[in-house]
C-alpha cells in the first residue's frame, strides 16, 4: 500500500509530460496550417525564427517592423495588419527597416 501515493503522483507526471511533448510537437498554439510567415511586422526581438541578415534566429531582430524577420500571423492577415506609417506586412522578405551592414 505504500507504493499507492508514488504510482499515481508519478503517472500524473508522465501525463503532464506527454501533454507537454504534444504541444510543443504541433508548435504550441494554433496549427501551423492556421498560420503563416509574415515579414516586417515584428517588433524589435519579437520576431520568430530564421529570419536574415542581421538576426540569427528567434527574438534577434534589431528594428521595430524589420523588413527581413518573420512572425507567425494567423493566415489571410498578413498583408491586412495596420501597422504605424503605412507599413505593411508581406508574405516575402522586403528590403525596408534593416539593420546598418
Amino acid at each position: 500500500m505504500t507504493d499507492q501515493p508514488k504510482k499515481i503522483s508519478g503517472l500524473a507526471v508522465a501525463s503532464a509530460f506527454a501533454a507537454a511533448l504534444g504541444v510543443a510537437a504541433s508548435g504550441g498554439s494554433a496549427g501551423a496550417e492556421d498560420q503563416e510567415k509574415c515579414f516586417g511586422v515584428a517588433k524589435a526581438g519579437e520576431n520568430d525564427c530564421a529570419a536574415g541578415k542581421g538576426t540569427t534566429c528567434a527574438g534577434t531582430s534589431k528594428i521595430d517592423y524589420q523588413g527581413n524577420a518573420w512572425k507567425l500571423v494567423p493566415k489571410g492577415s498578413c498583408t491586412t495588419m495596420e501597422l504605424p506609417d503605412g507599413r505593411t506586412g508581406s508574405l516575402e522578405a522586403l528590403d525596408r527597416d534593416l539593420p546598418p551592414a
